[in-house]
């Protein structure tokens, strides 16, 4: 049975359209509930974040409404990290966090993202279960079972304590200059508040939320703002979090920026020289840049590539008992310390790379040499499977066999939006935009 409701990251569309509608956010809640209640026994509790998104105030009550009407007891977080989510979790011995977010979308998207006990994201099959509850309903608690719902206005501050703590004891980032961007969403208290206790000289860029503005020309997925400033105010160093801050771009101080790809290979090569990169392997998805394999490979590591999405990447490092992972669109997973991509916990140990080395953010932001890569999006109506179209099959084998060795393709449809989503490799330039734009020319014939 195919998932209808879950995509690659929870829930996600545009709020007050289904599926991201008050009425399913009170239903996904008690079909969580209902799952996470089985056993019928008492004290069952579950968290609640938010980002900042105007719409998280509808969801977070309708989500309270349907868990209490199970009989779940809701701590809610009010705005904080996604990351800060999955470690409450298991700090408040919950049976499941919920955070509401849609990451890196716009403000008029909203999501729902669940955690399990453990704190990690749900497998499929768990989204499954729910979702198969959604549809045939559950039964609510009797009157007296009803649960209460409470603010913990403490959860940021926990969360931050256990960021802090996965430094070297003493580390300090006085005398650095550090322009943080995030992105008017969740992050907009946390990551001010930490960098400047760990005695950087701060910067704050998209710390101003209202509502509407969340990821607006700012943040990991804009990244001109923060790079000015940086420029502007001669930063050593700029830092970019998306609106649930579980993504991180880093700036250098010229202003140029390194994705995820890199602060990947920076951290893999100095975790394996501390023989801390266990199985010497790295994970990573496959839009990870071709680089960054052959970067790993001649240091004698290894790079395993997972699907799209940092579940996924976090589903192979349990698998394979990897400690290290990420996408190169920001998420950087460090299951030693965090159960999901952590962007302020991935910048900290970037600063911490540039103190203990004494190297310049330039230094280090540029490990390896990035194979030409092109990604190009085409939207498509609800509905439509243009992938299925012959002619775009046939346009994605002749690209294939064009290709070979000498590159890589990779044509997937987004899991968080109605996008065909193609990118290619190759050290062809010419080639490359010939590939992609035939690929795309025959999938926008398509839709």
């Amino acid at each position: 049975m195919s998932r209808k409701l879950f995509g690659t990251d929870g829930v996600r569309g545009t709020a007050n359209i289904h599926p991201m509608t008050a009425e399913m956010a009170l239903r996904l809640g008690a079909a969580a509930g209902r799952y996470f209640r089985r056993d019928g026994s008492a004290a069952h509790r579950v968290v609640i974040g938010k980002d900042t998104r105007l719409s998280g105030y509808m969801f977070e009550n309708a989500l309270t409404a349907g868990f209490t009407s199970t009989g779940m007891n809701v701590f809610l977080l009010g705005p904080v990290p996604t990351p800060a989510v999955g470690m409450l979790t298991t700090s408040l011995r919950a049976d499941v966090g919920v955070m509401i977010s849609a990451s890196h979308n716009p403000h008029h998207d909203n999501g729902i993202k669940f955690f399990g006990p453990d704190g990690f994201k749900l497998s499929d099959e768990a989204e499954l279960e729910i979702e198969h509850l959604v549809d045939v309903g559950v039964e609510p608690a009797q009157a007296v079972n009803i649960g209460r719902a409470k603010r913990i206005d403490d959860g940021r501050f926990r969360y931050t304590e256990r960021v802090k703590s996965t430094l070297q004891s003493g580390r300090s980032f006085e005398g650095l200059k550090v322009v943080i961007d995030c992105a008017n969403g969740a992050a907009y208290k946390t990551a001010p508040e930490v960098l400047w206790e760990l005695g950087a000289e701060i910067i704050p860029v998209g710390v101003s939320p209202n509502g509407l503005n969340i990821n607006e020309k700012c943040g990991s997925t804009d990244t001109r703002l923060a790079a000015e400033t940086v420029v502007a105010h001669g930063a050593d160093v700029g830092i970019c979090l998306d609106g649930d801050a579980d993504r991180v771009m880093i700036i250098d101080e010229k202003g140029r920026v390194a994705d995820g790809d890199q602060i990947m290979a920076l951290l893999a090569a100095r975790w394996a020289a501390e023989d801390r990169l266990r199985h010497r392997t790295l994970v990573a998805s496959v839009m990870s840049n071709l680089g960054l394999e052959r970067f790993l490979s001649s240091r004698g590591l290894r790079l395993e590539r997972a699907a799209v999405g940092d579940r996924y990447v976090v589903e192979k490092m349990r698998e394979g008992g990897f400690n290290l992972g990420g996408e190169q669109s920001g998420h950087i997973v460090m299951t030693d310390y965090a159960t999901t991509g952590d962007g302020l916990l991935a910048s900290l140990h970037f600063l911490a790379a540039m103190v203990e080395e004494g190297r310049r953010a330039s230094d280090l932001v540029h490990q390896f040499e990035i194979v030409p890569q092109m990604l190009k999006n085409v939207r498509y109506s609800i509905g439509k499977e243009p992938l299925s179209s012959e002619n775009v099959r046939k346009a994605i084998a002749e690209a294939e066999v064009r290709l070979q060795s000498s590159g890589r393709l990779l044509i997937r449809k987004s899991g968080t939006e109605p996008l065909i989503r193609v990118m290619a490799e190759c050290e062809d330039e010419g080639l490359l935009a010939a590939v992609v734009g035939e690929i795309v020319a025959a999938v926008e014939a398509a839709v």
